[in-house]
């Protein structure tokens, strides 16, 4: 039996490396970085498709350094966008699924209760908007298109935008301040990549399209989290809790970003581990937890 063939752009961060690191082996991959494919360049995009023949595109590109989208708001729509209805329809006319990535920040957050995909988004942000409408186009263009929402992702391979992923930031600030001052009132799932692209293709395999919310169980803050990442490391450094403040022409951010399931679970898929669990995992792949723990 010939393998898979799949395109994946972004391929370069986190997931994308994270989803080599799984198909590379038993799948046909093409996989581009930002540097090799730039979504927003429709020519690049057509031969692109037209060399891989994918059966499943993994659009793994996107503008995501949510204060920068408020000022780059044109960049934010090209590649959160129109990217995507040209990645949907080039999907389309080769008869490939698209797996398209979305977030948490497409709701404003305001209630208790965790997000379900039937809940009505509030996107708040440049960010947030542009992501929203980048799930119409990936769902109106590509009758296979799979819309993964999902939250708080870090990877072994960094962000290369964010100057690597929220863990390794944080162990960089306590060893040169000390402490850390996190934010305590807004809660969400971190996801490490690894599970989620195990996730993504669970999905595909189950022939699930349309939206689905795939993030580590539980919840924490972003105070809990780190207190996490700092206890895991073996580092004795205060982690002071603070409140959210936007300042002038800043991002809305969702207190809330905790999201829930009804898809999955519809279609027999099973729950990412809890994001304790994948933490210390990821911590001890990363080399970043303490010897023996």
């Amino acid at each position: 039996m010939s393998p898979r063939r799949g395109l994946i752009t972004g391929a370069a961060g986190q997931l994308g490396s994270d989803l080599q690191a799984l198909l590379g082996e038993t799948w046909a991959l093409t996989a581009l970085s930002h540097a090799e494919l730039d979504v927003t360049d429709d020519q690049a995009v057509a031969d692109a498709v037209e060399a891989a023949r994918p059966e499943v595109v993994f659009n793994c590109a996107a503008f995501h350094n949510v204060e920068a989208c408020e000022t780059a708001e044109d960049t934010a729509a090209a590649v959160n966008v129109r990217a995507v209805k040209r990645l949907a329809e080039r999907a389309e006319a080769a008869g490939a699924a698209l797996v398209h990535l979305s977030t948490n920040y497409v709701f404003d957050g305001v209630r208790e209760d965790p997000y379900m995909e039937s809940d009505l988004p509030c996107p708040r942000s440049v960010y947030a908007i542009t992501k929203h409408a980048g799930e119409h186009a990936a769902l109106a263009y590509c009758s296979r298109a799979l819309v993964v929402r999902t939250a708080g992702l870090y990877g072994l391979h960094g962000s290369a935008s964010k100057g690597g992923n929220f863990a390794t930031r944080m162990l960089a600030r306590a060893r040169e301040q000390g402490e850390l001052r996190v934010v305590a009132d807004q809660r969400l799932s971190p996801t490490f990549t690894a599970d989620l692209a195990i996730g993504l293709i669970a999905a595909l395999d189950a022939g699930v399209t349309g939206l689905l919310h795939l993030t580590s169980s539980g919840g924490c803050s972003w105070h809990e989290f780190t207190e996490a990442i700092v206890d895991l490391a073996g580092m004795d450094v205060p982690v002071e809790a603070t409140g959210t403040s936007i300042p002038p022409g800043g991002a809305s951010r969702p207190l809330n970003g905790v999201l829930r399931s009804e898809a999955g679970p519809a279609a027999g898929l099973g729950a990412l581990r809890d994001w304790r669990e994948a933490l210390a995992d990821y911590m001890d792949r990363a080399g970043l937890a303490t010897a023996g723990r």
